[in-house]
């Protein structure tokens, strides 16, 4: 599959252009890559669809920030509809219509002089979308580092399956509309001070449906849905983050008039962990040792996303100090490989003691080795800081 292009250069805008000048560019290659204008050519219908991909995108707020902070990937890149993050995937050229057509007024394509569809002898009538269904789903740490497959049962609109979703006992209960022809929509010249102007509005006949149901199916009473629950299966990719959004194409609710199903939004959140905190990509243990283990050294074992893996503590490790192990973070979500395991060492201090360790203490104490001897970078809280994370 060919890589994806970078849909602020699909569309010829910056990443500073305004939604105007956004919505002026896609309309502009639209009209140019309209399959009206080129029947039977595949190269403007590929562009004409990677032009409805770019500005579904960067004209919505949400999506166009975080196609900004994670590029392609953070719109589901090359996974397509299945599963993966929003984006266009398997969107047929009636969900482009249906989506985008209002951008020029109008109908079903609303492109003026074009004939309003897709194709010679299309009808103009809009097609419906059924609406979106929004799922909140909790991730452990280790199913955010791996990645997951889920299954969840939604209640749901389906197509009825009586009738197949078409709301009628048989396709010959179902007549075209004989005040819009099948249009959905009916069209009056008005006199204005600017003229005389043609407008558009809903077919009052047939509700913008563009046919009459003559025979109701018994099921649906004509809706074409009906209410049920259903399995739906999905992958998260790993590298996932807190309020990030999985957009299940085609899994919403279905629409009435056998149109196009809506999506199920699947809004990410992180369990908490309790040894292990996320810092972007990285993980973060803090590991309590003794003065013992410090003073002398020490090897142990400490959590990662997957279990567990040993590290070797140095004689003479200060408390504050920080240990990385490489690659036990979590994975980028871009690919550009995975974060570390930050350990943060500090001491544990007894709050009390017996006689004897008292005694062993105060010996100590007055050991010339024991007297505080920080070095000019320890001294300084900044340079420890700056040490510690570069």
């Amino acid at each position: 599959m060919a890589e994806k292009r970078d849909y602020y250069e699909v569309l010829g805008v910056t990443k500073e252009s305004t939604p105007e000048d956004i919505k002026k560019a896609y309309r502009k290659l639209a009209i140019k890559y309209h399959p009206d204008k080129n029947p039977g050519d595949t190269t403007a219908e590929e562009k004409f669809k990677e032009a409805a991909e770019a500005y579904d995108v960067l004209s919505n707020p949400d999506k166009k920030a975080r196609y900004d902070r994670f590029g392609h990937a953070g719109m589901g890149g090359a996974a397509g509809g299945g599963g993966g993050f929003e984006g266009f995937g398997g969107f047929s050229m009636e969900d482009i219509f249906s989506r985008f057509g209002d951008i020029f007024g109008g109908g079903f394509g609303g492109f003026g002089g074009f004939d309003g569809g897709f194709g010679s002898g299309r009808s103009s009538q809009r097609v419906r979308k059924g609406s979106n269904i929004r799922i909140r789903v909790k991730l452990s740490l280790s199913e955010i580092v791996n990645g997951v497959s889920k299954t969840v049962k939604i209640k749901k609109s389906v197509h009825c399956p009586k009738c197949g979703g078409r709301g009628a006992e048989s396709e010959a209960d179902i007549k075209t509309c004989e005040t819009c022809h099948g249009t959905g929509v009916v069209s009056r010249i008005v006199q204005s001070f600017m003229g005389r102007m043609q407008t558009t509005s809903p077919c009052p006949a047939c509700g913008g449906e563009g046919r009459i149901i003559t025979k109701p199916c018994a099921s649906c009473h004509g809706s074409g849905v009906v209410e049920d629950i259903e399995e739906v299966s999905f992958k998260i990719p790993a590298g996932v983050v807190q309020g990030m959004q999985v957009t299940v194409q085609g899994k919403g609710n279905a629409a009435k008039g056998n149109g196009i199903n809506g999506d199920l939004i699947v809004l990410i959140e992180e369990e908490e962990h309790p040894e292990l905190q996320r810092d972007g990509n990285d993980l973060i243990h803090t590991l309590f040792l003794s003065v013992p283990d410090l003073i002398l050294g020490t090897s142990v074992e400490i959590p990662h996303a997957d279990g567990k893996v040993r590290i070797k503590v140095e004689p003479g490790t200060q408390s504050g100090s920080l240990l990385r192990v490489k690659g036990k973070g979590i994975p980028d979500l871009n690919g550009y490989g995975r974060g570390d395991l930050l350990v943060l060492i500090q001491v544990w201090t007894p709050k009390k003691v017996d006689k004897e360790e008292k005694e062993l203490l105060e010996k100590l104490r007055r050991s010339p080795n024991f007297e505080p001897k920080p070095t000019k970078t320890e001294k300084n809280f900044f340079d420890r800081l700056k040490k510690m994370f570069s």
